[in-house]
């Protein structure tokens, strides 16, 4: 009799964690290097309706599966390479391909595909807010001369031709994305590290990677679940009169 609440209720709180999930993308669409996650729903508490006689329980007949819970699965990250935004920032990079920038952070080494650095008071070559790049060797990049240039492998050099090297950017990879665990700030954290592609993979100078979700589609998303929902709650309130209904007039006969 009360399966209906179940149903909707579930409906209800999925669809509102869907749309958490949706904000979270719309709000990061100008963020560089973001990964869009999407969240997968799945049932719970499977039941088999069988139909038997209203005596004699023989011979019964599986009818249907069905579950009074929709409940949300998991959320995934999608790792797809956004497009590149030249911006000429001396201090903006892009990778093109598999890998991460490797930042050292206050929680200890993380990831990201945002490459707009800057250089702090000490000419260290960082993330604002987050941490410092980490170099090749593992330590930090410091640059004390804003005319560098940049190979295709993210080696920062003089670019007097004094054979000054500043530094090259440690791009770390993995072989299945998803052990990374999504930290805030599109960073990514890995308990178990890397591997190094340091040399290996294309790095951009004076570009960065786009979101890689776009606002077009996660409108058409957000309408689709708001529709869901607004559905569920009406369809509730619908089944709260009518059992209200059952319970004080028919309950009288």
């Amino acid at each position: 009799m009360y399966q209906g609440f179940y149903e909707l209720t579930s409906g209800l709180i999925t669809q509102q964690r869907k749309l958490n999930t949706i904000s979270n993308n719309m709000a990061n669409v100008e963020t560089a290097g973001y990964k869009r996650d999407t969240m997968t729903v799945s049932t719970f508490q499977e039941e088999m309706l069988i139909r038997t006689g209203q005596t004699a329980k023989k011979n019964p007949t599986d009818l249907a599966v069905t579950t009074p819970i929709a409940a949300a699965d998991q959320t995934y990250t999608d790792f797809t390479q956004g497009s590149f935004d030249q911006t000429d920032g001396k201090y903006d990079f892009a990778i093109s391909g598999d890998g991460f920038f490797t930042i050292q952070t206050p929680n200890g080494i993380q990831y990201t595909r945002n490459g707009a650095f800057s250089v702090n008071a000490q000419g260290i070559l960082c993330l604002d807010n987050i941490g410092t790049v980490v170099g090749a060797n593992g330590g930090t990049i410091r640059i004390t001369n804003e005319n560098f240039v940049v190979d295709d492998y993210g080696r920062i050099m003089s670019a007097a031709g004094d054979g000054t090297v500043y530094g090259q950017l440690r791009i770390t990879g993995f072989e299945d994305t998803g052990t990374l665990h999504k930290e805030d700030n599109g960073m990514f954290s890995a308990p178990g590290g890397g591997q190094d592609l340091t040399g290996r993979t294309r790095v951009f100078n004076g570009y960065l990677e786009a979101s890689n979700a776009d606002m077009i589609g996660q409108m058409t998303e957000m309408m689709s679940s708001q529709r869901a929902l607004q559905s569920a709650a009406q369809m509730l309130k619908m089944y709260d009169q009518v059992l209200s209904k059952a319970s004080s007039d028919v309950g009288r006969l």
